[in-house]
């Protein structure tokens, strides 16, 4: 007896197959699943959460120091880029942009150690979307000497971002040319930034002209995000902290950090995907495709933790 499901997976399949606008997202899916990039967001959004807050501490008290002598900057680059972080973002007050070197010693303290979690957390995920073998990593020492030194740069990117915003609208108001200038610039370094974490966050040798579509996504996403995420966490942190008080904040705020993980990751899979021409992928598991062997010899080779271990695989017939 036949299986209506069964034919309607194999006619889907064979459409893909053929048509690359619908077999080239399934592929990045499909690789997006294989490397358990939801696991490795999670572990991502763990360490974010624990160094979000002195890391804010940390942007904080240095854009004091930098901008004390202007208080209209300070307000603009509160209300135009800082409130947009969603739960905490409109606790952050003018006052708190006064410089301490007390607060910003304790926030540099536990932005590094959350900071290097997120980073060392965010090498393993861009090492194995590109499928780099364990052996090829950074050992103990240079992987965390290697996180320190991204943190700093990644960290001075955020925060030149939020001072070229807040520049950028100094004395401009809140109308909708100061709202679209500021999308712009938002988008425009946060792919500078997002471009520098995908080249900096792994060993392989990549170009950065194969991470611009990554980048690209990932920075046009992270504009929604922001967006769309300020709105629903907003809203529905007003009847969740009357049912779960504090830890409705909690629940909020990881699950935003996670979802801007997952995007992230799902954007770095575009990447592979298209330099490598990991398309098409089979939908029904059996009639794999020529990518389906390739992916699968490269998944097993990234587990080779030894310059002296050699591991290869081979395909038997069933039935």
């Amino acid at each position: 007896m036949n299986n209506p499901l069964r034919g309607l997976i194999d006619t889907l399949d064979r459409y893909q197959r053929r048509h690359s606008w619908l077999g080239f997202p399934y592929g990045v899916v499909k690789k997006f699943g294989e490397d358990e990039a939801g696991s490795k967001a999670a572990l991502i959004a763990y360490y974010g959460f624990f160094s979000l807050f002195p890391l804010l501490l940390v942007m904080a008290t240095v854009l004091g120091f930098l901008l004390h002598d202007n208080s209209r900057l300070q307000n603009d680059v509160v209300h135009s880029v800082i409130s947009r972080i969603p739960v905490i973002g409109d606790q952050i007050k003018v006052h708190a942009l006064n410089g301490s070197a007390l607060a910003l010693a304790i926030g540099i303290a536990g932005a590094l150690w959350g900071g290097m979690g997120v980073v060392r957390a965010g090498q393993a995920a861009m090492d194995t979307v590109w499928y780099v073998p364990r052996q090829a990593r950074p050992n103990f020492v240079r992987s965390r000497l290697r996180a320190l030194l991204l943190l700093l740069v990644l960290g001075a990117g955020v925060i030149l971002s939020v001072v070229l915003t807040g520049l950028a609208t100094a004395g401009t108001g809140h109308s909708a040319v100061t709202k679209a200038l500021v999308l712009v610039i938002s988008t425009g370094v946060n792919f500078g930034v997002f471009l520098a974490a995908m080249k900096l966050l792994t060993v392989a040798d990549v170009s950065w002209s194969q991470l611009v579509p990554g980048a690209v996504i990932a920075a046009l996403a992270g504009i929604a995000l922001q967006a769309l995420g300020s709105y629903i966490v907003n809203h529905t942190l007003v009847r969740a902290d009357k049912t779960y008080g504090l830890f409705g904040t909690v629940i909020a705020l990881l699950s935003w950090i996670y979802l801007q993980a997952q995007v992230l990751l799902f954007a770095a899979e575009v990447n592979p995907v298209r330099a490598l021409h990991l398309w098409p992928r089979a939908v029904n598991a059996e009639r794999p495709t020529d990518v389906d062997m390739r992916v699968l010899r490269d998944l097993v080779r990234t587990e080779q933790r030894r310059p002296d271990e050699d591991v290869d695989v081979e395909f038997r017939r069933v039935g």
